[in-house]
């Protein structure tokens, strides 16, 4: 069988080993440590001016983290993109509170704004109160309606928490993705645009917010000779050796954006001739996207027969992975009764999207592989 070619897989540069190396010389292997300092540091930096980034075990905990803080609890109702991987809505139910989910719109295929209006007044009409946060998700890097949805989101004084997990290294109107919303959360998983093998951050201008993620974090310790605890707490904080590997990924990062975007524009060119292949394009030059997975529509009434599924298993024939878009939130058993408001458009996103191999570490041969697997699946499916 042909070697394996993965969707996203981790990517290591030269500096990481220096990283890690120092923190085993220096023995700093338990949680916490310089290097998670540093690796704020630096996320802060790249970020922007007034950022402050609290380093932690996961997206979802940071996520979690910032519904804490924001005061979310049991009888609360909180919106959320319906297009988007579990963890955006988990953090929700851990709270006791009820997710509403928002239909997305097929310039950036992220949050609706139209919806997420109608969203804010039928829940206020219905409850009687206004939801308590807003969560908002970059689908694969691309920038939502950040302009829109802020503009709602103030009016109603309805803070927006911006799941940036997929979007580290991309920018809306020349302002960095992660630092729009009252508070952010990145990922750092294996298959995201850098990583830490696992991990995450809580991103805010305020200050005091990320003190309190991190004391959270830590178990809620109070500061006293012995151990003390006013408040429930977490073991959410990155370890020193995870945060020294996302610190020598920081140096590469501009790199793996390039390459990525450099995926997408080798995919495209290559399927132009297909005309029910569809690419999602940046709408203008506002937004600019880290292209973290390349993905396509397939159009349902291509000639021949072919689907999402056709080329899904074509590719997985030769070793290739891919895998469809994610599938909306309001179609989970686990959220089956949340309150929805939409068009369909998520769901006929979800039945002709597909995701193509986009590591920054692909190869140019690697490309080709899938663009020729591609090619033949279409002729057998077309004869």
């Amino acid at each position: 069988m042909s070697e394996k070619i993965w969707l996203s897989s981790p990517h290591m540069g030269e500096s990481e080993f220096k990283y890690v190396k120092e923190a085993f010389d220096t023995n700093w292997i338990a949680p916490l440590g310089p290097h998670v300092n540093g690796f704020e540091k630096d996320l802060a930096s790249y970020l922007g001016e007034d950022v402050h980034v609290a380093a932690l075990s996961a997206g979802t905990a940071a996520l979690h983290l910032a519904l804490i803080i924001l005061g979310v609890q049991a009888g609360d109702e909180v919106i959320c993109q319906s297009m988007t991987f579990s963890a955006s809505a988990n953090p929700i139910a851990y709270q006791g509170a009820t997710p509403v989910f928002v239909d997305s719109e097929e310039q950036t295929w992220n949050m609706s704004p139209r919806y997420l209006e109608a969203a804010i007044l039928d829940r206020i009409e219905e409850t009687g109160k206004k939801p308590k946060a807003i969560i908002v998700v970059h689908l694969y890097g691309m920038p939502a309606q950040m302009d829109r949805i802020m503009e709602i989101a103030n009016r109603y004084e309805i803070p927006v928490v911006e799941d940036a997990a997929e979007a580290l290294g991309a920018s809306y109107k020349g302002q960095k993705l992660g630092t729009f919303g009252a508070m952010s959360i990145l990922s750092f998983n294996g298959n995201k645009i850098i990583t830490t093998s696992g991990g995450g951050a809580l991103v805010s201008h305020n200050e005091e917010w990320i003190s309190k993620a991190r004391f959270l974090a830590t178990q809620a310790r109070d500061p006293a000779p012995h151990y003390q605890h006013s408040q429930i707490g977490y073991n959410y904080r990155m370890s020193n050796v995870c945060a020294a590997i996302g610190r020598g990924q920081m140096e590469v990062l501009p790199a793996r954006v390039e390459k990525r975007r450099s995926n997408y524009m080798f995919y495209q060119k290559a399927l132009a001739a297909y005309p029910f292949i569809r690419f999602i394009a940046e709408p203008d030059s506002d937004y600019v996207t880290n292209r973290w997975l390349s993905t396509v529509l397939i159009d349902d009434e291509a000639e021949g027969g072919v689907s999402r599924e056709t080329i899904l298993l074509g590719l997985e024939k030769d070793n290739i992975e891919s895998r469809p878009l994610w599938k909306p939130m309001h179609l989970q058993p686990v959220f089956e009764g949340a309150p929805f408001y939409g068009d369909g458009t998520s769901e006929k996103l979800f039945e002709n999207g597909l995701c193509l191999p986009s590591g920054s570490n692909l190869t140019d041969e690697d490309l080709e592989r899938v663009v020729q697997q591609l090619q033949e699946t279409v002729r057998v499916a077309a004869s």
